[in-house]
């Protein structure tokens, strides 16, 4: 692949995220996947381009427009392009798009890498917040389809007030030392609204692998390794915390909160046990249940309660065709401080393809647990999704 080629393709994913050619300048996924035509420019430089695919179709019961008959729905639920590169020996950049409607694509991140050693890395511009294992997951790492039916950290809630799909601009430093993972991070955090004062967000997570490492780009993560890495056992803990991170302009109060998850993934033979859980906890004055009364303008409201989640699923050793099969449960609770308990369940069947780049996802879910941590709509889903990644 040649200069010109290398430029035409640079031009057209800059064209295509709405961003000129001089924003160049930093792009990772929303977790592992460093693929894509890498080229080699000397012994020190190099430029790799990807792209990744989530596309579905679901049925939902009473979810047609006469409100009795079940909805037939086609979409893409993402469509990015990735871009990473290495500038020096120390230095590397990442920038990703991400498609939000049929007219709009979006900078995902963009990143400045600063990666001395194992021990010690700053990542400096937009980028995902540490957090817990399925924001740092995205949804293309995940074991599950529908992995956002908890409450998300701010960055996470929708929209662009504290962030974007669990990104936010920002400095992280983190590193491996032995089994120990850390990332610790400042950030923007919410714009406006109750933070009149511009306080920043703090955010941070440590992980410790009693068994084999996972092995990620950064500190981001993933929910299976399909075996590939072998028995794993990671245990970590992670925090965002922001004063007048919830509220309105005219009353503002503070958020926080922590999580702890577990992942097991054991290897009997060809077969693949994995285990992942998650407890969530979160602190914040001002709830989607009870915004202030005080308030003047919208609020940015958040959950305060308590989850937590449990999935298992088994992939069978034998090849069907080109893939394994691996069938999975996942069971979420939400229990608000200042609502009533919603929950769902998941079962589902990961047919493997390869790995995080090729799979098809038959899921079928059933309850009211959603990302707002709030009951919605008792929804009754069936899907059938597809993802690729190059």
């Amino acid at each position: 692949m040649n200069k010109e080629l290398i430029s035409s393709l640079y031009r057209r994913l800059s064209w295509r995220a709405g961003v000129s050619a001089g924003l160049l300048g930093v792009a990772c996924l929303s977790s592992p996947a460093m693929a894509g035509a890498k080229v080699e420019l000397d012994e020190t430089r190099w430029l790799s381009v990807g792209a990744g695919l989530r596309a579905q179709y679901q049925s939902i019961e009473d979810g047609a427009p006469s409100g009795d008959d079940r909805s037939n729905d086609f979409a893409v639920a993402n469509m990015r392009l990735y871009m990473t590169g290495q500038v020096h020996e120390y230095i590397k950049f990442t920038f990703n798009t991400d498609k939000v409607s049929d007219e709009e694509m979006i900078v995902l991140d963009a990143i400045a890498q600063f990666e001395m050693s194992p021990a010690f890395n700053v990542w400096v511009g937009r980028m995902l917040t540490p957090a817990d294992r399925i924001e740092m997951n995205g949804p293309f790492y995940a074991l599950s389809w529908n992995q956002y039916t908890v409450p998300l950290y701010p960055s996470d809630q929708g929209g662009n007030v504290a962030g974007r799909y669990g990104r936010d601009d920002g400095v992280t430093v983190w590193g491996t030392l032995g089994k120990f993972q850390y990332a610790i991070g400042a950030f923007d955090g919410i714009n406006g609204y109750s933070n009149q004062e511009d306080n920043l967000l703090f955010a941070g997570r440590f992980a410790f692998n009693f068994l084999n490492m996972e092995a990620n780009p950064g500190y981001y993560t993933s929910s299976t390794y399909y075996g590939g890495l072998g028995n794993i056992l990671t245990a970590a803990v992670s925090f965002q915390t922001q004063s007048d991170g919830t509220g309105s302009e005219g009353e503002a109060g503070d958020f926080s909160g922590y999580t702890v998850d577990v992942l097991s993934e054991t290897v009997f033979g060809s077969n693949v046990l994995t285990l992942e859980g998650e407890y969530k906890d979160f602190d914040a004055d001002y709830t989607l249940a009870t915004p202030p009364a005080e308030a003047t303008g919208d609020c940015f409201c958040l959950f305060d309660g308590t989850s937590y989640f449990a999935t298992a699923a088994f992939m069978f050793g034998a090849e069907v065709g080109p893939g394994k099969f691996q069938p999975y449960v996942r069971y979420v609770e939400n229990d608000p401080s200042d609502a009533d308990t919603t929950d769902s369940t998941e079962i589902g069947l990961n047919y493997v393809i390869s790995g995080h780049n090729a799979r098809v996802n038959l899921n079928y879910i059933d309850g009211d647990a959603n990302i707002s941590g709030y009951g919605g709509p008792d929804v009754n889903a069936l899907t059938l999704g597809f993802q690729i990644q190059l």
